[in-house]
């Protein structure tokens, strides 16, 4: 028998400590963090219990015509599940999500399932129960990985790019300056795209102070400016590049390459995954072709991102 519990904050270090022990322990599903853009997303995270047992967390939130959404604010959601998790079960946590809805009037759910990258242990029960569900793949976004355990060689225009800014001087160091980087994120973003980064400056930083093991900033200097950077989220087996930001000086120099080249020989033995993130638009539909091959020239290739939709 399963039963659902809706996420109060008297749930937060209960929640917490599941998510830790899971086999998806992924920071942006602690409550310290989701919370710090609670103010735009209405919060409908539920908790699952085999009898008394708590056997899975499934982070999410209501949008529009009560739609459920796991997660709209985050990269990715679904469900959390404990190492002990078998197939059959979570086809009743499905059932029992599905019975939820419909007592809730809630017609649809969109998941985003977490990328096999981030799992710390096989869990993929989740895509079966969804497709023995009646779901089907609402959408699927390609992004560009290195596997660090056996990395792709740069090709020489990409080493010769490194070179060039050893020989200008360009220094690249950690930094605690989210918020002069961001402000260079938004210039870029705003010159290339006419957007802004999801993140503002101040948010950033708070969330860097919460989780400071997390949450890396690494800048380009040059003539003791910041002109180029990434701030990266640090998981359990991979590293994502959340943001990259070069300004037209840095492009000349060739100072985020130096940038990506010092994070990849940093964690190459500390970790499996460098995740550089999506490089598609339009739910998929655009691919970013400059955007992917930068990427790819790092010697990532494709892993994607799914997104489900189920209709009750």
């Amino acid at each position: 028998m399963i039963k659902i519990e809706k996420y109060v904050s008297s749930k937060e270090e209960l929640w917490n400590n599941f998510l830790y022990k899971s086999k998806t322990p992924v920071f942006l599903f602690d409550r310290g963090y989701m919370e710090y853009h609670s103010d735009r997303y209405k919060d409908n995270s539920l908790l699952f219990y085999n009898d008394k047992d708590l056997i899975a967390i499934f982070p999410a939130n209501l949008g529009k015509n009560n739609e459920l959404y796991s997660h709209g604010g985050l990269t990715f959601g679904g469900f959390v599940c404990s190492k002990d998790i078998k197939q059959y079960k979570m086809i009743l946590c499905f059932q029992a999500l599905q019975k939820y809805m419909t007592e809730n009037k809630i017609q649809s759910l969109h998941y985003k399932n977490i990328p096999h990258m981030y799992h710390v242990y096989p869990a993929e029960e989740d895509l079966y129960g969804l497709f023995f569900s009646g779901a089907q793949v609402e959408k699927i976004e390609a992004s560009t990985v290195i596997d660090l355990s056996c990395p792709i060689k740069f090709p020489k225009g990409r080493k010769a790019q490194i070179s060039r800014a050893k020989r200008e001087n360009v220094i690249v160091e950690e930094s605690d300056n989210f918020e002069e980087f961001i402000k260079l994120e938004n210039d870029v973003l705003k010159h290339y795209h006419e957007t802004t980064a999801v993140h503002t400056g101040k948010e950033i930083l708070s969330l860097y102070r919460k989780f400071p093991n997390n949450i890396k900033l690494f800048v380009a200097k040059y003539q003791n400016k910041i002109v180029a950077g990434s701030i990266i989220f640090v998981y359990s087996n991979l590293i994502h590049t959340q943001y990259m930001a070069a300004n037209e000086c840095a492009r000349q120099l060739g100072a985020l390459d130096l940038v990506i080249y010092t994070i990849i020989n940093l964690y190459v033995d500390k970790k499996r995954w460098l995740d550089f993130g999506k490089s598609t638009e339009n739910d998929g539909k655009n691919l970013n072709e400059g955007l992917i091959a930068q990427k790819e020239s790092f010697g990532g290739r494709t892993n994607i991102y799914q997104t489900w939709l189920l209709k009750i």
